[in-house]
This record gives C-alpha cells, sequence and structure tokens, in this order.
C-alpha cells in the first residue's frame, strides 16, 4: 500500500493491486497492434458478424492499406477522415493510417452536409475512407472541401455471405458518380487491400508531440474543434485504463464493442485496449438490443464497455432472463451519469461488475474509474494512475477542500496537446498542464470523485443552484421509469424552472402529478420538476448518450 499523500488522498483507498504510477513505453500508438500480432498471430482479433480475422490477418491487411495509401498520396502529418461505424474497415484504416504517421479524423458516419464540410474543411483532410451507402452525400460536399481521394467500402466486403442486417443510415445511395471537376481519385477498399504487398515499414514517429488522431468535440466551451491527442496521450490512456482492471488476462478475453470507434472512448476503452490485451473483438457496427443480445449469447463477451442507456436496454429487455449473460466480468460505464438502480440490477442478471468511469475527449479520454474491487461508493471513482485532480472554487479558482464544489481540474500524460489551429480556446482550458473540464464535481475525504454536473447544464430557479443529475437520480428510483433527463425551462417567475422528459418501462401508467409528487416526497420543493413530459424515446449520440441540447432547443422553438 503506498502511503497517502496529502495532495493525493486517493492513494490510501486505491485497490493493492492497481499501481498509482506507472513507467510509460514512449512507442507509437501502432506499435500495440505489432506486440500483439506478436504475440498471439493465430488468436482472433476481430468478429464481425460470426467472420473471424486473426492478429496474423488483421496485421497483413493494415500493411497492406498502408502501401495503398502511401500510393495514394498519403504522407506523415496528412489528415484522413474515416467515416466508418465499427466494422473490419475501420480497425484496418485506423492503425494503417497511424503507421504511415499521418492523422485519424474521426468522422461520424451519421454527420450530415453542413458538419461535414465544416469538420472535413477544418482539419484540411485530403482523403476520406467510407461507406458505400454514403456516396451520396459525399458527393454533395466534395467540391466544398480540400478532398483529393474517397476510398469506398461496404459492409458486404467484410463478410463471406450475404446478410440482411446492416448499418441502417438513413442515406440515399446515389453512386459513385461524383459530379465534381476535377473529379477526385475514386477507389474501393478491397481493391487496395488486395493489390498491395504486406510488406510495409513503419513511419519514425515523435511520440509526445506528433498527433495520431483529430477527434472533434464540442469540449468545454460549446464549438466544434479538433482535440489533439498524440501516440503517448492515447497509448499512456490506453495502459492507465488496462492496469485499473488488473484481472485481465492478456489473450483470453472477448470485448463487446457496441460504443463507436469514432467516439473517443470506444476508441481507447475497446479498440486499443482490446488491441493492447489481445482481446477478441466483437464488432456491433450499430447498437440495436436484440442484436447485441444475441452476440452477446453467441460471443461469450468478458468486457463490455458502454453508456448508461445500453446497460438500461439490457436489463429492461422483455426476454433478458433468456439470455445467458454470465460471462461478463467487467462493465465500465462512461459518457452519462450511471443511475445506481441501474447498475444494481445489471450486476444481479449478469453477477459481473459494472462500475462508472469519468472522461472527457481532451482527456484520451479516461481520467478516472471507480476500483472493481475494495470500496465502492457511487461516483466515478478514483483517478487513475500518474493523474492528478483538484476542485477549485468557480469565482476565484480557489482549491477547495473535501467536500466542496466547484469545477474539476485534471493533469496527467493523457492530456491533449491542444485544439487544433485555435491556440486562443487551448489556453482557456489550459494551464500549465491543468486541464479545465467544465465539470462541476466534489471529493470526499479519501480522494473519491462525483461529477455533481456540467456548468453549463446547472439550473438556476429562484435563486437556487439546481444540478439535473440530483433530480435524475430520483427519477430513476422510481419503479415505472424506464429513462429520465431534466432540464432548464424558462418561468417568468424563477427564472428557470425543472422539466423532466421520461420513457415508461413497458405497460407502466403513472401521470405528471405523480412523478411530480414522487419527486417532492425525496428532495427539497425547489428541486423537484415542475412539467413532466412523457416520451416513447428520448434523442441520444451514438454512443447512446442522451442529448440535452436538443432538447433545449426543443424547448425554445416551442415557447
Amino acid at each position: 500500500m503506498v502511503n497517502p499523500d496529502s495532495n493525493r488522498p486517493w492513494f490510501s483507498v486505491y485497490p493493492e493491486n492497481v499501481p498509482t504510477h506507472i513507467d510509460f513505453p514512449e512507442i507509437p500508438l501502432y506499435s500495440l497492434l505489432d506486440q500483439s500480432t506478436e504475440k498471439y498471430p493465430n488468436n482472433t482479433a476481430l468478429i464481425f458478424m460470426g467472420k473471424k480475422t486473426s492478429y496474423q490477418e488483421l496485421s497483413e491487411q493494415v500493411n497492406k492499406f498502408a502501401n495503398a495509401l502511401v500510393k495514394l498520396g498519403v504522407k506523415p502529418k496528412s489528415r484522413v477522415a474515416v467515416m466508418l461505424p465499427n466494422c473490419p474497415q475501420y480497425v484496418i484504416s485506423y492503425y494503417a493510417i497511424l503507421k504511415i504517421g499521418a492523422i485519424v479524423v474521426q468522422t461520424n458516419p451519421l454527420y450530415m452536409e453542413n458538419e461535414l464540410i465544416f469538420q472535413l474543411n477544418d482539419a484540411e483532410a485530403e482523403f476520406i475512407i467510407t461507406l458505400d451507402i454514403l456516396s451520396g452525400r459525399i458527393n454533395k460536399v466534395i467540391n466544398k472541401t480540400l478532398l483529393k481521394s474517397v476510398i469506398i467500402t461496404s459492409i458486404k466486403d467484410a463478410l463471406p455471405f450475404p446478410i440482411n442486417y446492416l448499418y441502417p443510415i438513413k442515406a440515399k445511395k446515389d453512386g459513385l458518380n461524383l459530379n465534381v471537376e476535377p473529379k477526385p481519385y475514386i477507389v474501393w477498399f478491397k481493391d487496395l487491400i488486395s493489390s498491395n504487398s504486406s510488406d510495409f515499414k513503419p513511419a519514425n514517429v515523435d511520440v509526445k508531440n506528433d498527433i495520431a488522431v483529430l477527434q472533434y468535440t464540442g469540449g468545454t466551451t460549446g464549438t466544434s474543434k479538433g482535440v489533439m491527442l498524440t501516440h503517448y496521450n492515447l497509448l499512456v490512456n490506453t495502459i492507465q485504463v488496462k492496469c485499473f482492471n488488473p484481472h485481465l488476462e492478456d489473450g483470453k478475453e472477448v470485448m463487446l464493442s457496441a460504443v463507436p470507434f469514432f467516439h473517443v472512448y470506444g476508441m481507447t476503452v475497446c479498440l486499443n485496449q482490446g488491441v493492447l490485451i489481445g482481446a477478441a473483438n466483437v464488432l456491433i457496427p450499430k447498437f440495436e438490443i436484440d442484436q447485441l443480445l444475441k452476440a452477446m449469447k453467441k460471443n461469450k463477451p468478458t468486457i463490455f464497455p458502454g453508456a448508461p442507456t445500453m446497460y438500461i436496454a439490457v436489463i429492461n429487455h422483455p426476454q433478458v432472463t433468456s439470455y445467458d449473460l454470465t460471462s461478463i466480468k467487467v462493465c465500465i460505464s462512461g459518457s452519462a451519469p450511471l443511475p445506481i438502480e441501474v447498475q444494481q440490477e445489471f450486476e444481479r442478471i449478469t453477477k459481473g461488475n459494472l462500475v462508472e468511469g469519468y472522461g472527457l475527449s481532451e482527456a484520451s479520454p479516461v481520467t478516472h474509474c471507480t476500483p472493481l474491487e475494495g470500496k465502492r461508493k457511487p461516483g466515478i471513482g478514483l483517478p487513475l494512475a500518474n493523474t492528478d485532480c483538484k476542485i477549485v472554487d468557480l469565482d476565484t479558482n480557489k482549491v477547495l477542500g473535501p467536500g466542496e464544489i466547484g469545477e474539476l481540474l485534471i493533469k496527467g500524460p493523457q492530456i491533449m496537446k491542444g485544439y487544433w489551429n485555435r491556440p486562443e480556446e487551448t489556453r482557456e482550458v489550459l494551464e500549465d498542464g491543468w486541464l479545465r473540464t467544465g465539470d462541476i464535481a466534489m471529493m470526499d475525504e479519501e480522494g473519491c470523485f462525483s461529477i455533481v454536473d456540467r456548468k453549463k447544464d446547472m439550473i438556476i430557479a429562484g435563486g437556487f443552484n439546481i444540478y439535473p443529475r440530483d433530480v435524475e437520480e430520483v427519477l430513476f428510483q422510481h419503479p415505472s421509469v424506464q429513462e429520465a433527463v431534466v432540464i432548464g425551462v424558462p418561468d417568468k417567475y424563477r427564472g428557470e424552472t425543472v422539466k423532466a422528459y421520461i420513457v415508461l418501462k413497458e405497460n407502466a401508467s403513472v401521470s405528471e402529478k405523480d412523478i411530480i409528487n414522487f419527486c417532492r416526497e425525496r428532495m427539497a420543493k425547489y428541486k423537484a420538476p415542475t412539467i413532466v413530459e412523457f416520451r416513447a424515446e428520448l434523442p441520444k449520440s451514438m454512443v447512446g448518450k442522451v442529448l440535452r441540447r436538443v432538447l433545449a432547443e426543443e424547448e425554445k422553438k416551442s415557447s
């Protein structure tokens, strides 16, 4: 046991088999794949709709694709947009780009034209890898970007047989006749793989300074910007996460990847960690509960990182008891607060551990996690190895003590290099290596952290500060509530008042008055919702995070 440090009280409650400090290797991020290929060449690396790919096969495909990209003109530091769901082509593209020393530009397949134009131009991307069913969307934006080459692939190219379940993106298939002049060089992914050598010499990378990934995020200030994550940032964070879960066995685990890889959480916790430990990675191109449960039944995953909405969907599925989910050893929940009721019910069903973690794109992303053994408290847990944290006053920036609420600041080797081409915004959030998270948090006497809420989500009603998470935790205690989120809406008297949006469990029936009274019995009256709206579903991101801003925008338009 490490002696407690007055500035790091979490050391006193660290599990004995979890290191407080790690000496990280200074190697490129792509080395994770090379190392696991050397150790486990014949082990399964990827499982995609029944098709298995070994580490040796994956490594050869990565090298072939890297050779192809170089021939197309990709150079070190070139920005290459990857607009793909979780599929083998994403994994191949990702590591091939890194091996060249180029930069992966993470691009959401659901982006519409304006979002694509902004991101591709902001990143100055000259290459994009995407699906055939999205080519119509590329067709509409390409003459407004710097794109030189479009690499097209298809989900069915990753399979040896026809399938009925495709990634259901609402996009018109306009074909590949991109009607711009001069026409970009359009090539098929499978042709590039088949026509190139598997011998490739990776680029020399300045591990601590060279950017591996541009991860676009609203960040702490709202506007979309590219987070510059270096090879070292991402390598370090992958190792930090793995070391916080010491019971994982290299070469023996099965990772269920339902979180999109284009999301920083999926990239680090599912993809990079899976490769680090030589796991078999079950790729889920889109979260759909029936398909997910079938994949779990067939592949017996041992690790299932996810978002609270995924675990909520599992525990509320009417046939969940007919699936054997006891292969699961550990699940780390991220992207949104995890209700304690959801955690307890999921652990009851699976017999595995479900713990909450915390992070943000600017931190690669993970900074905190609840220990898997020993004392477990509600909240986001303890800082990972080599990670320092402090809570500061929102107005004075004074460092606060245990039990006091303020902004969470984080420092560590996983913290970003900065925002792409945005020095002023970088200076706003990075001070002497400390990242201002924009999250309101609290640390207890033992160094366990809890997120109270986002600064921008805080509701001020009648002069009182109301944190949505406090209200949502109570709503989740109601036996009829499946999902819940609250926002602040304008109120002539109080300035703002609390509105709750609720999805009820199947066949449940409850009134607005019932919900309001339930809350008033369990919290101060000023915190309780005064308006309740029942919905069939809530707007969510691809990772399953409920989008408060969408609800707020809807409310603003209707008022």
